[in-house]
């Protein structure tokens, strides 16, 4: 009996550590993280959105021959200053001239119709004077008269329609400028209408850029009440100029969704024609906002948030905010936080509803390389 209960004791004195051993260990307490923060204050937002623009004429024609034909002659190249008047480009005129022979020769045998006309009523009138014929007949010969003038008439206008058409072989400047573009080449045929050149008309000039959507209502406020932009050529040292914004397209460009701007340069000295330039748009200033800085936002269901801490009892909550833009590396907030909030700045990943956390420049917080366990800094960069 004695020798039972003595191997008793030994057995359990052998398995109770080994269960011991192999039952599970308490879960680790969760670690005190320290994160970055900051305290919102009063803010204001705003600043100057710059574009990229080009230097263009007020009018640019696309000019063309007002008849087809096959062109012979260009005396003018892209990039050359034409007067008023000048020629800049001619048709084979050979067909167009045969077209003005044959009208005015229709001219001719409408005349000699009317003369016959004319002659033959006379005699007709003489005879029904004499008693010879009745009214009537000198009635049909008096139609006969006034359809000889109708024709006459109708051959004179055609002529004078062939005549135009015969000077229309001739392109000449409307107005003084530059040769922008050639889209014909002589010997080929062009038809009527068909674009031959582009003219930039001496005069205005005009900065043309394009803004994105969510800038065109700024862009038209500034033109509602006649302000202006700042352009400042980039191959000049003019420095800025003015100008006051007088064309906003009213629809988007379909390949860069973008709204084409118009710019009016005013007094300034004229630019060259496709010169570069920057423009500068002065945004209002907007107040009662709140900045924080990118790194502190998070998505959560496709909206924006921030962790808030509680500074009483140091637990973490998270707030959905209302983004309004961005400057620099800074987020606009328009809604969502208060003036005297404490916002994560950094390590937003790692956080969750209710943490205990510690603030990263608590006095008491150990130097890296000597945390003790339990407490963590993450999201430090």
């Amino acid at each position: 009996m004695n020798r039972a209960s003595s191997l008793t004791a030994l057995l359990s004195a052998v398995l109770v550590p080994l269960l011991a051993a192999c039952s599970k260990a308490p879960p680790a307490p969760e670690p005190l993280r320290a994160v970055k923060t900051m305290v919102i204050a009063p803010a204001s937002a705003g600043g100057t959105y710059e574009y990229a623009g080009e230097i263009r004429a007020r009018v640019e024609s696309r000019l063309g021959f007002r008849v087809g034909g096959k062109m012979t002659e260009r005396p003018v190249n892209v990039g050359d200053a034409v007067k008023a008047g000048q020629l800049l480009a001619r048709l084979d005129p050979r067909d167009l001239r045969l077209g003005e022979d044959v009208a005015r020769a229709a001219v001719a045998g409408a005349a000699v119709n009317l003369q016959q006309a004319e002659a033959d009523f006379k005699r007709y009138s003489d005879l029904r004077d004499q008693g010879f014929i009745g009214s009537a007949e000198l009635e049909r010969r008096e139609t006969s008269l006034k359809v000889a003038k109708a024709q006459v008439e109708q051959a004179r206008a055609q002529s004078g329609v062939q005549g135009n058409q015969a000077a229309y072989a001739t392109l000449n400047a409307d107005a003084g400028g530059v040769i922008t573009g050639v889209d014909v080449e002589p010997g080929m045929v062009v038809a009527a209408g068909a674009w031959v050149l582009r003219l930039a008309h001496d005069g205005p000039r005009d900065v043309v850029f394009s803004v994105p959507e969510d800038k065109v209502g700024l862009v038209q406020a500034i033109a509602a009440r006649q302000g202006t932009v700042q352009v400042r050529l980039w191959s000049s040292g003019a420095g800025v100029v003015a100008a006051k914004i007088r064309e906003v397209s009213a629809a988007a460009d379909p390949v860069t969704r973008t709204f084409l701007v118009k710019a009016d340069l005013g007094a300034a000295d004229a630019p060259r024609l496709g010169q570069t330039a920057t423009v500068a748009i002065e945004s209002p200033r907007v107040t009662g906002i709140a900045r924080v800085p990118l790194s502190a936002l998070k998505e959560d269901h496709g909206k924006s948030t921030v962790w808030i801490v509680d500074a009483a009892s140091m637990t973490t909550a998270s707030r959905q905010v209302t983004i309004g833009g961005a400057e620099g590396n800074d987020a606009v907030v328009v809604a969502g936080l208060a003036p005297g909030d404490r916002v994560v700045t950094a390590g937003v990943h790692v956080l969750s509803p209710g943490q205990k956390v510690r603030l990263y420049n608590d006095p008491e917080m150990p130097l890296a390389g000597a945390s003790p366990v339990g407490a963590t800094a993450v999201g430090l960069r």
